[in-house]
């Protein structure tokens, strides 16, 4: 089994919420056509409130869809043809999102889970409560790519769960892309937040009611990253998660 996520572009002019309702119901196809346990995220409107949260230089990324296949090769589109036709189950796959959005990239990816949501759950494709902050993520410069990945998993996991009030947290390091053109990231991480931290940094920082434990989680949050990314390539969006 491979895990595979697909970062998501919404053409111009389709609201959130039609975008968001539109992926969703792709979700079902998806599944006939061999995809498992698909989780789809959307900026729809139950996070417009966000905005103030964004980060990252380029076109904002508006959906993120992961599923399991039984090997990624179902889904790789060759570089020298990547219009695959869609009655191989690659390009049907790929056509169910593609519908939907203006641009679609692809990822074969290796899923760990510091933190397990056991408490914010939802019956199947509805809304998981709170909000998803979905970050694609690239090593500083010269910085291995071991250290890299030390810093993360050991040093930066410690600081992330301590200081940030999250009640899930998902890697997704990438091993390969799968679609021509796809930003060379090195992984897409997503942390699940209470709702109220997309307006209120109290919130977010797990520091309601104490301003110095708010600047001091913040601190701690800002070195750590400092130590291991290149921040100008961070690229972080919040989303609602639909689970399947």
């Amino acid at each position: 089994m491979e895990k595979i996520a697909c970062v998501l572009w919404k053409p111009a002019g389709v609201p959130d919420d039609v975008f968001g309702k539109g992926l969703r119901a792709a979700a079902p196809e998806l599944a006939r056509l061999g995809a498992m346990n698909v989780r789809v995220n959307a900026v729809d409107e139950h996070v417009a409130a966000g905005t103030a949260v964004r980060v990252g230089k380029m076109e904002p990324k508006s959906g993120f869809v992961t599923f399991w296949l039984h090997e990624a090769d179902d889904l790789q589109v060759s570089r020298s043809e990547p219009k695959a036709s869609e009655d191989h189950r690659a390009g049907a796959l790929l056509a169910a999102l593609s519908a939907h959005a203006s641009r679609v990239v692809a990822y074969l990816v290796v899923e760990s889970t510091p933190l397990r949501n056991t408490t914010q759950l939802a019956k199947s494709g509805e809304r998981t409560p709170g909000f998803n902050a979905v970050t694609a993520i690239a090593p500083k410069d010269g910085l291995s790519y071991d250290e890299f990945i030390h810093r993360w998993h050991t040093e930066h996991r410690v600081v992330a769960l301590e200081t940030q009030s999250t009640f899930a947290y998902v890697r997704n390091e990438i091993v390969r892309a799968l679609t021509p053109d796809a930003p060379h990231w090195a992984a897409l991480v997503e942390e699940s937040f209470p709702i109220e931290a997309l307006t209120d940094q109290a919130v977010w920082y797990a520091a309601v009611g104490s301003p110095e434990r708010l600047e001091r989680n913040r601190r701690r949050m800002i070195e750590s990253c400092l130590a291991f990314l290149a921040l100008d390539r961070v690229e972080s969006h919040p989303m609602s998660e639909y689970v399947f």
